[in-house]
């Protein structure tokens, strides 16, 4: 993919890059709709990526083309401002790096990708890294992984205006191959957990619903997230000094459900349970225990349906299906929800007629075949040479 990239862009701008990057995707395995909450998650960077290759230019202008798109456009990079197209990603980048003070002017640019985007896997944060890592080599900028995810979140919450946690361009950019990666979002501490390959692999079907998070019910979700919180700290249920959901305890639930509507509650209860749930299957997956692991995530899933009322017919099918068949530990919708894809956590000689019988029974009650794939935990973004 790199080497047709760089053909592509040396005949659209008349010259070779001389500097390219990627960054994949992740898949959440456990930890959704906590990252915002200042919680804990457990993803994986999976070996789908973006490709980014970069030139520099002698004036402000930055052209930018999309492969996937079949698209080009250009903005100044002196004069930044939204424009609610797809180049709003490209100027959020640019964006970000500005504001941290470096000094990036024009450039010429050519992105490919085969995360698929408005699917849970994280497209979004995965351009905004591959980009951002692609300036930091070209300039030689000594930007670490860290501060690389730092400013491609600055660049989506900040410029293109996505009320994102930092989940997503952490993943990205600290992944490591053969393991997840939990991460408290509220210190940003990042420990690998590995998986176990040789037992283990992990399964991916997309629904088929799309949904960017600037048009679904995620901003209504992290409001209601707000106001749970507040309702909480009001009414003396929190502890003293609380600032997210993270602060409250399962301890705190029977006091939560008498003080709070029975909506606010069911949001409250989800985030709280989830963060016990990825330290489980964080202890889970270090004692090999996979069986342990899926019944988190199945109750991962019914708290997601339920109580955050994120998943859809679709979303429910996959993980229903999948679940009632032999080699499957467990599954659940990966990422905000309201469309997009499910994980399955499957026994690595059952994978292939898993994904067989999850694509087969699904065709039966939609009508459609699922794309149905199997994922690899994998390294996050780096420079490529060219």
């Amino acid at each position: 993919m790199l080497a047709g990239l760089a053909q592509e862009f040396k005949a659209r701008f008349g010259r070779a890059p001389v500097f390219g990057a990627r960054a994949p995707g992740r898949v959440n395995l456990i930890g959704e709709h906590t990252d915002y909450n200042e919680g804990l998650v457990l993803p994986c960077a999976i070996d789908r990526d973006t490709l980014a290759v970069v030139a520099p230019r002698t004036d402000a202008r930055v052209r930018a083309f999309s492969r996937e798109r079949g698209e080009e456009g250009s903005f100044e990079a002196t004069d930044l401002r939204r424009a609610g197209d797809w180049l709003d990603y490209v100027r959020g980048a640019w964006f970000a790096l500005c504001d941290a003070g470096f000094p990036v002017r024009g450039f010429d640019v050519a992105i490919a990708s085969d995360v698929p985007p408005e699917s849970g896997l994280s497209s979004s944060a995965a351009l905004g890294l591959a980009l951002v890592t692609a300036v930091d080599g070209c300039l030689e900028l000594g930007l670490d992984a860290a501060l690389r995810a730092r400013l491609a979140h600055r660049g989506e919450s900040g410029f293109v205006g996505v009320a994102c946690g930092i989940m997503d361009p952490f993943a990205s950019s600290l992944g490591r191959r053969d393991c997840a990666l939990r991460i408290d979002c509220r210190s940003l501490e990042v420990r690998p957990v590995p998986l176990p390959g040789s037992r283990l692999r992990l399964l991916i079907a997309h629904s088929g619903v799309t949904r960017p998070l600037l048009g679904s019910g995620y901003g209504e979700r992290r409001e209601q997230c707000r106001r749970g919180l507040a309702a909480a700290v009001a009414a003396g249920v929190a502890p003293e000094g609380a600032t997210a959901l993270r602060d409250l305890g399962p301890e705190r639930l029977p006091a939560l459900e008498r003080a709070l509507d029975p909506l606010l509650f069911r949001r409250v209860r989800h985030v709280v349970s989830e963060n016990e749930r990825v330290e489980a299957v964080c202890a889970a997956l270090a004692a090999g225990d996979l069986e342990a692991a899926g019944a988190r995530l199945r109750d991962g899933m019914r708290s997601l349906r339920e109580d955050f009322e994120v998943s859809t017919p679709e979303l429910d099918a996959l993980c229903e299906i999948a679940d009632a068949r032999p080699g499957v530990y467990g599954s659940r919708l990966t990422g905000a929800g309201f469309g997009g894809c499910s994980v399955h956590l499957v026994a690595a000689g059952a994978a292939e007629e898993v994904a067989r019988d999850i694509a087969a029974g699904f065709e039966r009650r939609f009508g459609r075949r699922p794309p149905v794939h199997a994922a690899v935990a994998a390294d996050g973004a780096a420079a490529l040479p060219l």
